[in-house]
């Protein structure tokens, strides 16, 4: 089954940046649309932010401004710029498609914005 694998968190600063990375198959990144995913301890997983093989992506209101989704379909990794992190920006981050059929779910990626 398809797998996509995350990196690139850490521990940071408010209005710090981190960005993270997820690599994947040639085959996904050819054909689905990506996206970025959040966990907060308690709380549900989220979608943070969407990106097309082609087209403009979408952002949660949350984020809208301060994260960048990007692909780079020819080497198979999607990013995400997170600047002007906050602490409720702290959880785990996973990268998957935008709908059905899913890929298996990675580890992810813990991001920890301190105050």
């Amino acid at each position: 089954q398809e797998q996509l694998v995350e990196s690139g968190g850490g521990l940071v600063q408010t209005g710090g940046s981190l960005r993270l990375s997820c690599a994947g198959t040639a085959l996904i990144f050819r054909m689905r649309t990506l996206a970025w995913y959040r966990q907060a301890p308690g709380r549900q997983r989220e979608l943070v932010a969407t990106s097309p093989v082609k087209g403009r992506p979408n952002y949660a209101s949350s984020v809208r401004g301060r994260f960048t989704i990007s692909r780079d379909n020819a080497n198979r990794t999607m990013y995400l710029q997170m600047d002007n992190l906050k602490p409720e920006d702290t959880a785990v981050y996973y990268c998957n498609t935008d709908m059905r059929p899913y890929t298996s779910w990675g580890q992810g990626t813990q991001v920890t914005v301190s105050s």
